[in-house]
């Protein structure tokens, strides 16, 4: 699976198994002759989908490999962790992402970079342990069931649902190069054009991996979507909200409507246009810019919390 030059892959191990990320090392990103103060942890987690991995943010994190920390795990159920086979629930995802913050981040809280519905889990570990997050940069959270919405009842999750036909369904329309292609250029990206050979064979690897029909199956069903209108008015972390203006799944003004919930926490929310669910791939050097631009913004103590910026 693609792995970024200067990058090596690491693992810990949580209560549902083996979980690897990729982290920066050696001479090309430090000099190993200087001594380094510590430097802020910037954890990147990617969303769900069929073949989904860290390789969703690996044209995002190098750049910032100079300056900070880089943590990108594989969650589990997905890219290279491990694969229990098991009906994957919310609980899972929000333990396995605090457990590894907790493991991996031991010297003070990070900022997360996280997208679509591992964006809005975020939301709610932050919510119950705000101790471990010094901010959030998120792309799409969504709980893909919000403001009352039931994707359950959706007709191709109901279908999804039946057994036998799911596993069949997923060897023969999900995890196939033409199967991703489809699905990144329907639902997944603003312009076809902006898929290349490498996204694809990255994404068919990960969906090819043993036992990997069960974390897609789980999310596809809607076993882990949930109203994050619920939760989203508790957030205390500083947060940017960044918003592809023709996300399949969820539109901006569902966004929007989820960021004046709490203008106390969400300090900027900034739709992009002509561009789908994931800029991190699609327009990987604009969400880098607006990274960058968010960090301070979220760090500057002078910055009252009441204050929000959404850009429409």
């Amino acid at each position: 699976m693609f792995q970024p030059q200067g990058f090596e892959q690491r693992s810990i191990i949580t209560s549902l198994g083996k979980m690897v990320y990729y982290t920066a090392t050696g001479s090309l990103w430090q000099d190993n002759e200087t001594p380094q103060p510590e430097r802020e942890t910037l954890v990147f987690l990617h969303g769900f989908g069929g073949g989904s991995s860290s390789y969703e943010w690996s044209k995002v994190y190098p750049a910032f490999a100079a300056e900070y920390r880089i943590l990108a795990p594989d969650l589990i159920g997905w890219g290279k962790s491990e694969h229990p086979a098991r009906n994957y629930t919310i609980e899972d995802y929000l333990t396995v992402i605090r457990e590894f913050v907790e493991q991996t981040c031991t010297t003070g809280p990070v900022t997360a970079i996280a997208s679509s519905l591992t964006a809005a889990f975020t939301i709610r570990v932050a919510i119950t342990h705000p101790h471990l997050f010094k901010s959030l940069v998120l792309v799409t959270p969504a709980g893909l069931s919000d403001f009352g919405e039931d994707y359950s009842r959706s007709w191709f999750a109901q279908i999804i649902s039946i057994p036998v036909l799911d596993r069949v369904l997923y060897s023969t329309g999900v995890a196939t190069s033409g199967g991703i292609r489809s699905f990144l250029e329907q639902r997944q990206f603003a312009q076809p054009n902006r898929i290349y050979e490498e996204i694809v064979a990255t994404y068919l690897e990960s969906a090819q991996q043993p036992n990997a029909e069960y974390a897609a199956l789980s999310f596809v069903r809607g076993d882990l979507c949930f109203d994050l209108s619920l939760y989203i008015q508790q957030l205390i972390t500083p947060t940017a909200i960044i918003w592809g203006q023709k996300s399949q799944f969820t539109g901006p003004d569902i966004g929007r409507r989820l960021a004046e919930k709490n203008p106390q926490a969400i300090r900027v929310f900034q739709p992009l246009e002509d561009v789908g669910l994931t800029p991190q791939l699609e327009l990987p050097a604009v969400t880098i810019g607006l990274i960058r631009r968010f960090l301070p913004l979220l760090s500057d103590k002078r910055i009252q919390h009441s204050v929000i910026t959404i850009q429409k």
